[in-house]
């Protein structure tokens, strides 16, 4: 319909919990009248208090004028159980608890005492919106509508059609989230919608690596934040969300999608559910937190030892050798190194020792390249490793000043899988049609956080690059995790960017 979005007057906010209060806000805020219910009358009091003190509180820091928090409450009306006759309610938002039985049965009550051309939406951030709206005789006056908590601050919403989603009511809804000021995404009605979906790719990896022993938690965290850039590493994330939410979203993804290999969760998680090791709600998790505070470890011990030469592999020569040599270390410019040097190595989808063919194995380390030795290096040890050549190289790559964190040699170093997969698993949303390239992005980087969406990322750091990584990883390990998305191949192959269609059937349609 034509214009709905800016005729809009009057919704009703159903569910006065935490993302009850936060959509009732923002759309008061945005110049809408905003009717709430709850089944206890007492809830729906204390979220128009609450959501009053709010703006009284925004005023305060100069966010709103007192004249706009005054006409924000005055748009507020607290109207008690959620069936209360309905006048002029363009559209019902439903934000009660995440069960399908209680929404399906408010929905079929809704579609009873609600005027014909009132939309109705559900906040679900799991459940499918087409079998929620199975329930009514016209499902097509329903679809999802995703925010993410806080609702003020978090600017992100996903707009998901069901099924049977009347076609102009997505649109409609992603015009109304503008003009409330918030950036709507178009996301499928499929397990994980969008956010959680992409989501998938750091944390089931992250949980791969643990269980191969290659990293402690720690490790994994400080290499996601200094290399990849995120705010917040994989394992301090399922610490903060906690194990008991996260591991049953992994599983649902997981089944959801019919055992796809790339969402496989990890025996590591379902232990630390069972065992209550939920993370910053119970004290424990991957950390320990004292009063909230997290109990980080140490960086790790430089030995001190007797500096020795370091010969770099040519790749990074200009590089890591040039920061060594800026730093006082001994850099031998053979093509080999000679007896008394330790080898570095820059391994690309390998190991350190697939990556040493022809060097000496016992003196060569692998040091991820991913990051362009800008912030952390990540250092590989393998069995074969002479300690004290790898004590040696260690203090000389910490003379450069940058921290230095030991892991275990692998099929790929760490920064790379966690990065490979994110991207992966962005290409196959986009692959499979569930989502546009620039949906795909903007919901990655405003629902989590990212510094870049999937695609953008994987086409910034070069898509025959992480195409390189994929395929190592997957003829190394033969886990069909790794299988590289058509969406990579096909564009690594013809040089078009990741972020882009590019010529689908229907463009040959006159």
């Amino acid at each position: 319909m034509e214009d709905w979005a800016r005729r809009v007057t009057t919704i009703r906010v159903i569910g006065t919990g935490a993302m009850g209060r936060g959509i009732a806000q923002l759309a008061a805020a945005g110049g809408l009248t905003v009717e709430l219910a709850d089944i206890r009358m007492e809830a729906v009091v204390g979220a128009a208090e609450y959501i009053g003190g709010m703006f009284d509180k925004l005023a305060g820091k100069g966010r709103m004028t007192a004249e706009e928090a005054a006409a924000a409450k005055e748009r507020l009306r607290p109207v008690g159980e959620p069936l209360t006759p309905f006048q002029d309610c363009d559209l019902v938002v439903e934000a009660v608890r995440e069960d399908m039985d209680t929404k399906r049965e408010l929905f079929a009550s809704l579609e009873k005492v609600c005027p014909e051309h009132t939309v109705l939406v559900t906040n679900t951030s799991s459940l499918p919106v087409t079998a929620i709206a199975a329930a009514l005789e016209d499902p097509s006056r329903v679809a999802g509508l995703h925010f993410f908590n806080p609702v003020p601050l978090m600017r992100l919403v996903e707009v998901i059609p069901g099924a049977r989603t009347a076609d102009w009511i997505p649109g409609a809804l992603a015009d109304l989230v503008r003009r409330l000021g918030h950036e709507p995404v178009l996301a499928p009605d499929a397990p994980g919608f969008l956010v959680n979906h992409a989501g998938r790719g750091l944390v089931t990896e992250a949980l791969q690596i643990l269980s191969e022993g290659v990293a402690e938690p720690v490790d994994i965290d400080r290499i996601a934040r200094d290399v990849l850039g995120l705010k917040m590493g994989p394992c301090e994330l399922l610490d903060l969300t906690g194990m008991d939410v996260s591991h049953p979203v992994m599983e649902s993804i997981w089944t959801g999608f019919y055992t796809e290999p790339r969402f496989r969760p990890s025996r590591l998680g379902r232990a630390r559910l069972e065992a209550g090791l939920h993370g910053r709600k119970t004290g424990e998790g991957f950390y320990k937190y004292v009063d909230g505070a997290k109990q980080e470890p140490p960086e790790v011990t430089v030995p001190a030892v007797e500096p020795c030469p370091v010969w770099v592999h040519g790749d990074v020569r200009d590089g890591l050798g040039a920061l060594l040599t800026a730093s006082g270390v001994e850099v031998e410019s053979g093509d080999e190194p000679s007896d008394r040097a330790v080898a570095l190595v820059a391994p690309l989808g390998q190991s350190t020792v697939a990556a040493a063919q022809g060097l000496p194995v016992e003196r060569t380390l692998g040091v991820d390249p991913l990051g362009e030795f800008f912030t952390r290096l990540t250092v590989a040890v393998h069995p074969g490793l002479d300690k004290d050549a790898g004590r040696a190289a260690l203090a000389a790559l910490a003379a450069t000043g940058r921290p230095v964190t030991v892991v275990r040699d692998a099929p790929a170093p760490v920064a790379q899988r966690l990065l490979a997969s994110i991207v992966n698993v962005g290409c196959g949303i986009a692959e499979q049609r569930l989502a546009r390239p620039r949906d795909i992005d903007t919901a990655v980087r405003l629902g989590l956080g990212y510094p870049r969406g999937p695609l953008e990322w994987g086409e910034h750091e070069g898509a025959d690059r992480v195409l390189r990584i994929l395929r190592g990883l997957h003829g190394s390990t033969g886990d069909p995790r790794y299988r590289p998305s058509a969406w990579l191949t096909e564009r690594a192959a013809l040089a078009l960017p990741l972020t882009k269609t590019g010529t689908v059937p229907s463009d040959l349609s006159a």
